[in-house]
């Protein structure tokens, strides 16, 4: 549609305009759509929208004094018109004396209280809802309609035209569909913007979460790598498609939780809820609460519905964590629903279906708990499907330095410190010291060093829970104990040091996953060694 027509809609001009109001994917855009494609009618002077939104300006509002509830009010969003008195002036402003309007108030702020339309056909012949009447004489307005956009009984805002010409029944109905699609079209443009605000957010954490991964390992979360870690990660390859469940057992902190999750992670049910259950600490009067759910008015305080996490996990996997800890009058229960899939509510008869998978881990050896009667038999052999075994720290020696460095980093960038690095006496000691608490002790440790890493003296503290001393862990590499080497050893043995560091980082020579960094030394003089050296990336 182009050039000024008379004021009358052919039906193909409203279609087309309604399908394109349908076909924006933003606010703004729809709205600019609406009033230019109003506005080029001769008889048209000037069309303009509101929005019901929260009250912004109320403090300098020129009409503060007529509203009634200052939580929200009528926002200008979008408006088209010309004067013919005076060509300069700009009427597609958003701003002046009315971009707001109070709930109730006036005729705009009528309708979008009420949710009536206000329909003048002859301002001289009934002018009441016509503030400015001297405005609309000098401007020859004749007619005015002011129409709620209302979806699903909200009015979400007002749609106004004033037009030269009395405005006739015909044109009056018109202008209701083409406000009734607004709504409908405002509604969808809405919830577009919000699935392209969430995409961004998503490509956004995606982006974070790849940059993460990427700076960890090979081996999904794990950090490391040792015989011991690799087994682990064979073992989750081999067992993850498949729907067996599967045990894991070691020491508290060795990592058990991240093996569970990986385990999801690479499952067929990944898209599915990784739900996780901390078997010791749940009362006992609240096991059957807990995992089962219960219906309102099971017991007292069963103010509402409560799913369980057998329920939250449907279709999904269910992580048992200190499974260990289930008391033995309780594991009955457990083992009923992994046996049948069924369960029941407390306070309900109706029987439930299950299909989850189940994960369970625990620090204690289940076999010595099944010999001494503290589990029993069977719960043990329908969770010990698969077993994981998840060795200490102190047997996974290679893992101690690339989990310290990356636990540093970590710390460090969380709390926007400085770059710092372990040194080879510090990371020797690390080595060196037998992690009583496993990966979880060395993360706690770490984190103390990066908090001190502010100071220039900053020291390794391990102090810990078992010793209650700082023990001083002798260096395991003394220079005076060492043979004496020649410049061409020396040589040799750095090249093997760089070509070692650049295995590690992949080639990469630059940034904090760089070879340089790992050394210790600025990337262009690593680059300018390489190339001297003849080392290959």
């Amino acid at each position: 549609m182009t050039g000024k027509q008379n004021f009358h809609f052919k039906n193909m001009e409203l279609q087309s305009l309604l399908l394109e109001m349908g076909e924006q994917r933003s606010t703004s855009s729809l709205f600019r759509l609406i009033v230019n494609r109003l506005f080029q009618f001769d008889e048209v002077s000037l069309v303009r929208i509101w929005l019901v939104k929260k009250g912004d300006i109320c403090s300098s509002c020129l009409m503060l004094k007529e509203c009634q509830q200052s939580h929200r009010c009528l926002h200008l969003v979008a408006s088209a018109g010309r004067s013919v008195v005076n060509k300069d002036e700009d009427w597609s402003r958003l701003d002046g004396k009315f971009s707001r309007f109070p709930m109730g108030c006036r005729k705009v702020g009528h309708i979008a209280a009420s949710g009536q339309p206000v329909i003048v056909k002859s301002v001289p012949e009934d002018s009441k809802w016509i503030i400015d009447k001297g405005w609309a004489k000098r401007e020859g307005i004749n007619g005015f309609a002011g129409h709620p956009m209302q979806f699903h009984g909200e009015v979400l805002g007002v749609l106004a035209v004033f037009t030269k010409t009395q405005i006739t029944q015909p044109v009056l109905n018109e202008l209701n569909i083409i406000t009734n699609h607004s709504a409908t079209a405002l509604a969808n443009a809405r919830a577009f913007e919000k699935i392209e605000e969430l995409t961004k957010q998503l490509k956004n954490e995606n982006k974070y979460l790849r940059e993460e991964l990427s700076e960890v390992s090979l081996h999904g979360e794990f950090v490391g790598h040792s015989a011991a870690l690799q087994r682990i990660v064979q073992q989750i390859d081999l067992v993850a498609p498949t729907e067996a469940n599967v045990l894991i057992q070691g020491e508290s902190g060795t990592g058990k939780e991240l093996v569970a999750r990986e385990l999801h992670r690479r499952s067929n049910r990944s898209s599915k809820p990784l739900i996780k259950v901390n078997c010791a600490s749940i009362p006992k009067e609240l096991f059957a609460s807990e995992f089962f759910g219960h219906a309102k008015g099971a017991f007292t305080g069963a103010h509402t519905h409560r799913e369980g996490k057998f329920g939250a996990a449907n279709n999904g996997t269910l992580f048992l964590d200190e499974v260990g800890e289930i008391p033995l009058e309780l594991q009955a229960q457990l083992l009923r629903v992994l046996q049948e899939g069924e369960y029941e509510r407390v306070g309900e008869e109706k029987v439930r279906k299950v299909n989850a998978r189940i994960i369970a881990a625990s620090n204690r050896d289940l076999l010595k708990e099944v010999k001494a009667d503290r589990f029993r038999e069977d719960l043990y052999f329908r969770l010990n499907v698969f077993p994981i075994t998840v060795p200490p720290l102190r047997k996974r020696k290679e893992d101690i330095e690339p989990l310290a460095n990356h636990f540093l980093q970590r710390s460090l960038i969380g709390m926007k410190r400085p770059v710092v690095q372990f040194s080879p006496d510090q990371l020797a000691t690390l080595s060196a010291y037998s992690w009583p608490g496993n990966i979880r002790e060395l993360q706690n440790i770490v984190e103390r060093f990066a908090i001190s890493s502010i100071s220039e003296s900053a020291q390794l503290d391990l102090t810990d829970g078992f010793t209650k001393t700082s023990p001083q862990i002798a260096r395991n590499y003394n220079l005076d104990e060492q043979p004496l080497l020649t410049e061409e050893e020396m040589v040799r043995l750095q090249i093997k040091n760089i070509e070692k560091a650049l295995s590690r980082c992949n080639g990469k020579i630059y940034g904090k996953n760089g070879a340089a960094f790992l050394l210790g030394m600025k990337p262009t003089t690593l680059a300018t060694r390489i190339k001297k050296m003849k080392i290959s990336r």
